[in-house]
């Protein structure tokens, strides 16, 4: 899978462009390719993955509860009835701009599964965690916070987007040796609770400044399966570039 985020980013007629370049870019994909837009564009980009298969569409959060008095929320039950595929959840700048922790994610995630969306689960350290060696204790921790409760087949579902903090949105790229070591360790941490059927059919993605230039030798790693690409998702091309890469 590579999976862009678009943050909060393109207007509601340059998303349609942007997705609809992307489209033409990359023809028919040989793996999943989607587009984690605003609220606001998920109805219209739903509308053009749905004729092209492939493309599917992602919300960037949802609230943790059905319905009820919470303004400006989107709930579970919406975005699937809206017919959007993923949602991606516990990104770092949720969980740093607004408080997010894995007790809130994990509660997020039980509401997507149960409405039928698949959530992309965000995990991954701070330079200062990283350069202590502390960064498999803490994404270790994230991990079994979030994941570890739910069964084995509400796990098939889950989609698992490694981002080391300190390298989304500077430009600083973990080597691949680097991705390749979390990805590995994350995958064994899937096996040990859930099992080796389910830790080799889960999707681990990187996402921490995935661009066309680096996209092959990322994706090259075994238990690296695809990208959650921030920036360079804004640009058709690019984007393309790196779908074509995995």
């Amino acid at each position: 899978m590579v999976a862009g985020n678009w943050k909060m980013n393109t207007t509601p007629a340059e998303g349609a462009a942007l997705a609809q370049a992307v489209i033409e870019h990359v023809g028919t994909p040989g793996t999943k390719v989607v587009f984690g837009v605003p609220a606001i564009q998920l109805t219209q980009i739903q509308a053009l993955t749905s004729k092209a298969p492939g493309f599917y569409v992602a919300a960037q959060n949802m609230h943790q509860e059905d319905s009820g008095a919470y303004t400006g929320e989107i709930s579970a039950r919406m975005l699937a009835a809206a017919g959007v595929d993923y949602v991606i959840l516990g990104h770092s700048e949720r969980r740093d701009y607004f408080g997010e922790d894995d007790t809130l994610i994990h509660a997020k995630i039980l509401k997507a599964l149960a409405a039928g969306v698949q959530p992309i689960y965000c995990c991954g350290e701070k330079l200062n965690i990283r350069q202590a060696g502390n960064h498999e204790m803490v994404v270790g921790k994230q991990i079994e916070q979030a994941l570890f409760t739910l069964e084995a087949e509400q796990m098939r579902q889950v989609v698992i987007a490694y981002e080391p903090v300190w390298a989304i949105g500077t430009g600083v790229t973990a080597s691949p040796e680097q991705a390749q070591d979390m990805h590995a360790f994350i995958r064994r941490m899937i096996h040990n609770y859930f099992g080796q059927d389910v830790a080799e059919s889960t999707t681990i993605l990187y996402g921490g400044s995935v661009k066309p230039d680096n996209a092959e030798e990322l994706f090259g790693m075994p238990d690296v399966d695809g990208g959650l690409v921030g920036g360079a998702s804004l640009d058709a091309a690019g984007f393309a570039a790196i779908v074509k890469a995995l």
